[in-house]
């Protein structure tokens, strides 16, 4: 009898264990689906708009990755204001910068035409 209690507890862990897989495989089976509502240029071309503001970021501060300075820029936060707005919180956002900024500015600005804001699900 004593054996029989020892093992229950082991049973119910494993229980347990597969409760968490389903659940796991559940939350990818999920996003799963919440990416293939996106199309695939708009995904590729936020990427490459990433790129490009990761490249242009060591440039305007002429120092390696680690030593930029804490900054995010956050296209879906730009994407809701109007260009003026877009304008002055990239000012803002790279006041520390001693380069002119004018024309990463204007290029980011330029390549986030008819972007799509994504939503904060798909983000998290």
């Amino acid at each position: 009898v004593a054996g029989m209690a020892s093992t229950e507890p082991g049973a119910q862990s494993r229980v347990m264990f597969q409760t968490v897989d389903k659940t796991e495989e559940t939350a990818g089976h999920r996003l799963g689906k919440l990416t293939v509502k996106y199309n695939r240029k708009d995904l590729q071309r936020r990427l490459d708009i990433e790129e490009w503001i990761d490249g242009q970021l060591h440039l305007l501060f002429d120092c390696e990755a680690e030593e930029i300075p804490e900054l995010e820029i956050d296209i879906d936060e730009l994407l809701d204001l109007s260009e003026e707005g877009q304008r002055s919180r990239l000012q803002e956002l790279l006041q520390e910068c001693g380069k002119p900024k004018e024309e990463f500015i204007n290029g980011l600005l330029y390549r986030m035409k008819g972007l799509r804001k994504m939503s904060g699900t798909l983000k998290k």
